[in-house]
């Protein structure tokens, strides 16, 4: 996983300074509180407790678990993500962006913050190879007024409270391409400020890779959902 630690923080920072020139007023601007780059992308955490269900796992995934109740399902031509709503908690410290009019974190400390859930299942009869990519999901509110997504907080603990797992990607398990066989499923789960009752918008991007573990991009789908946070 070498490669994935050195290029994803790279990338991340390449996306942050992208939006902000690309934002008018409503760009959001990087908080003191942002992680530090091995925060930003931790290694992955085993979880608690083994996937209920009847999920199976590759090899080379986290196995899969799926708490919380089931909210609504992204389909696409060969595979569907299962998304729940876990729970709520409150954040023990600030998001990464900051309010540019008031330059105060858009994701503070005390906020409630509610806990998704992802589980991508290959539903066709052939396997999926996959790049570092995987599948890329994000959640966006109807309201939410800046260019950037969500933001979220950083914390293990939480994580591991909600049992969800912060990569998909178990550790030492090579390189990609990551071949999801017929009917195989991973997981991972994020946060975000809670709104209830608020609609949002879940997209989910897939696009294969080639035998060398790069992204074809002739291959690629984006299919999204409708939903409501309770």
């Amino acid at each position: 996983m070498k490669f994935s630690r050195t290029i994803l923080p790279f990338c991340a920072a390449l996306v942050l300074t992208t939006g902000l020139v690309a934002c008018s007023s409503d760009e959001v601007v990087k908080t003191e509180s942002t992680p530090s780059a091995s925060e930003s992308s931790p290694e992955p955490t085993e979880t608690t407790e083994a996937a209920s269900g009847d999920f199976v796992s590759p090899a080379w995934a986290t196995p899969v678990t799926n708490p919380g109740d089931l909210l609504t399902t992204i389909e696409g031509t060969n595979f569907t993500v299962d998304i729940y709503q876990v729970g709520t908690d409150i954040a023990t410290k600030s998001g990464q962006f900051a309010d540019p009019e008031t330059n105060e974190p858009i994701l503070a400390v005390g906020d409630e913050i509610v806990y998704v859930n992802y589980v991508v299942t290959n539903t066709s009869d052939t396997d999926i190879p996959l790049s570092y990519n995987l599948v890329d999901v994000t959640a966006r509110y109807a309201d939410w007024p800046y260019l950037q997504g969500m933001d979220s907080v950083v914390d293990r603990d939480l994580d591991a409270k909600m049992e969800i797992n912060t990569s998909a990607i178990a550790p030492n398990t090579g390189e990609a391409p990551f071949i999801l066989a017929a009917g195989e499923s991973f997981s991972f789960g994020e946060n975000f400020k809670y709104q209830a009752g608020s609609p949002i918008t879940f997209a989910a991007t897939l696009t294969e890779s080639d035998e060398a573990g790069d992204l074809d991009h002739d291959t690629r789908q984006e299919v999204e959902v409708e939903s409501t946070i309770e």
